[in-house]
Parts: structure tokens; C-alpha cells; sequence
């Protein structure tokens, strides 16, 4: 039987980190589907292509490959490994405004469905409990505070010799918070049979034992 772990929530969460180590647990598939956004991303800027242009989106996804590299979760962009490049705050600037789409939308969440067929799999994004998968036998939902959010990322932005102010990355989440929650296709809520986990003060550890806790209690 194929298992899919669905993890919602928003930017800055600890999804990414967090469904990463679970799938190392589990030797299962893992699947970064904000990656992908953030591949098409790249890819378009690099590119020239209009980014509020939908169709052209929708068809530069069509003609692109975007792999995952198992256990390490890399992302590899038409061949090329392309995981530091999309963390870029370039990327982080631009990226609202691609994943509103719908057309860009339906290309993608076809591509990570056909993951998701024949493999275990753990799965997040920002609608994958509601869209892609809303048929997925465990559903969570990663919260946090947005300054807890944004100190996360400002420090990971840091780490990789990026001088950016704190304030500038709470209004940067905030924005995109907004951005996530009220487009009106695929936007960010908290699916009605998913379990809501805030992570506040967790440490990633602590966040992943939660979900095997989920993962390993019988159904009753």
C-alpha cells in the first residue's frame, strides 16, 4: 500500500527541514513541491520570461525537468543541481508572484501527483492537503509565530552571507503570508482533517518525532 504524508503550512514553517528527516526515517520519497516553484522560478528569471505571464509559465514548466535527488533531496533543474540557487532572496522576491498562476498551477500539482502514484512519499507545500493530495492518509499542518518564521530564515539568510535586516525579512513573510492565503487558486488553509502542529519553540527533532508519533499510531 502507497503511504503519503501531506505537510502543509507557511513560509518559513520548518516543512522543508522537518519532511525531509521524516523521509530519511521512513526511506521514504521526498517531495519539495515549493522547490519546484522555486526551480520555475529560477528558470524563468534566468530566462528574461514575463513572470505575469501564466501561459508562458504553464509551457516553460511543460518542457522542464525537475528531479529530486533521494535521501539528499536535491534539487536537480534540467541536470543541473539548483539547491542553494533557489534559496537566493531573488527567488524569495519573485515567487508570489509565479505561484499565483492557475494555468503554472495545474502544470505543476499533474507532475507532483504522477510522484506520487507509485512511491512512498512525504510530501510538502502550501496546498497539498486541500489540492494535490486531499486524499493523503496523514494530513499535518506546520505552524509558527511570523516572528518565529521570519528569525528562522533571517538566520539561514545570514548563514549563507547574506547581510539582510530582520525587519525587512518579517515584512517580507508577512507579505507573503498574504500572498499564500488569498490567491484564488491553491491558496494556503488548514485542511479539515489535517492535524495543526505548532511549532513555536520546537526543536526540528522534536517536530519530527510528533509526526512518526502520527505516522506509527494504529488507525482506529
Amino acid at each position: 500500500m502507497i503511504l503519503i504524508i501531506a505537510i502543509d503550512g507557511p513560509a518559513g514553517a520548518g516543512k522543508s527541514t522537518v519532511a525531509k528527516l521524516v523521509a530519511q526515517r521512513l526511506d521514504f520519497l521526498y517531495l519539495n513541491t515549493g522547490a519546484m516553484y522555486r526551480a520555475i522560478t529560477l528558470k524563468a528569471l534566468k530566462e528574461g520570461i514575463d513572470l505575469n505571464n501564466g501561459d508562458i509559465l504553464a509551457e516553460l514548466a511543460r518542457k522542464t525537468k525537475i528531479d529530486f535527488e533521494v535521501g539528499s533531496g536535491q534539487v536537480i533543474l534540467d541536470g543541473d543541481d539548483v539547491s542553494q540557487d533557489i534559496k537566493k532572496p531573488e527567488i524569495d522576491r519573485n515567487i508570489s508572484t509565479v505561484v499565483k498562476h492557475p494555468q503554472l498551477r495545474e502544470v505543476m500539482v499533474r507532475q507532483q501527483q504522477s510522484i506520487g502514484i507509485n512511491n512512498n512519499i512525504v510530501v510538502e507545500g502550501r496546498d497539498i492537503t486541500t489540492v494535490v493530495f486531499p486524499k493523503a492518509e496523514i494530513k499535518i499542518y506546520l505552524d509558527a509565530s511570523i516572528e518565529e518564521r521570519a528569525k528562522r530564515r533571517h538566520a539561514e539568510l545570514r548563514e549563507k552571507g547574506y547581510n539582510i535586516d530582520l525587519a525587512q525579512v518579517i515584512k517580507e513573510t508577512s507579505k507573503r503570508d498574504e500572498a499564500d492565503k488569498t490567491r484564488e487558486h491553491g491558496a494556503l488553509k488548514v485542511a479539515h482533517d489535517a492535524i495543526l502542529l505548532d511549532t513555536t519553540g520546537m526543536s526540528i527533532e522534536q517536530v519530527v518525532e510528533s509526526i512518526l508519533e502520527v505516522v506509527e499510531k494504529p488507525k482506529s
